[in-house]
């Protein structure tokens, strides 16, 4: 199973995994703990550069979320969350969902773009709210690449150097981010309740 799904990843080649990082920001089919561990392990059996592979994997992200930015930013909140309701079973992004990722953008600011590429389910909506405050293309875009780059690139080398034991990647990557988000939503909790008594 792991030799049929690596030699899939790598028969698309660096194209293949821009394209699947790409959909993975769009409407989550194959989340990133699974495509760039076994972009990673396909590199180290030396069927795709890993520097390549990861640029890929940067660059699908990139293009992914700036979809969801830039529509934001020129649709507005009614027309996106009209949008999102029809496309809600396909996405899984809902008013709900982008809601609380705004509310937690305007109280932490930009760095909360950062953190939420290491949060399973929270990577690809925080784009939505970062587009509706119209928070600058620099700045969004910055902090985009960074948490891209730290998330997506640790993937792809932990894939790389586990070889055999790629699995372990998913193992481990599923529980730190889900640790991310306990701690970012913990922090905000903090502060509504502190707000909260101060009133």
């Amino acid at each position: 199973m792991i030799d049929w799904a690596t030699n899939l990843v790598a028969s698309g080649g660096l194209v293949g995994v821009f394209l699947l990082m790409v959909a993975e920001n769009l409407f989550p089919p194959i989340p990133s703990e699974v495509v760039m561990p076994l972009a990673g392990f396909a590199a180290a059996r030396g069927q795709m550069p890993l520097p390549g592979v990861i640029l890929a994997g940067i660059a699908g992200s990139l293009a992914g979320n700036a979809v969801w930015f830039e529509l934001a930013r020129a649709f507005g909140t009614e027309r996106m969350y009209r949008i999102l309701d029809r496309l809600h079973r396909f996405t899984r992004l809902g008013r709900e969902e982008v809601g609380k990722a705004e509310a937690a953008l305007r109280r932490n600011g930009p760095a909360a773009v950062c953190i939420a590429r290491m949060m399973p389910g929270v990577r690809t909506g925080i784009s939505i709210p970062a587009g509706l405050i119209a928070l600058p293309r620099r700045v969004f875009y910055f902090w985009t690449a960074v948490g891209t780059t730290i998330w997506t690139g640790g993937l792809a080398v932990a894939g790389y150097a586990l070889e055999d034991q790629f699995h372990l990647v998913e193992d481990w990557a599923g529980p730190i981010g889900l640790t991310i988000m306990a701690v970012v939503l913990g922090l905000v909790a903090w502060q509504v309740w502190k707000a909260r008594r101060a009133g």
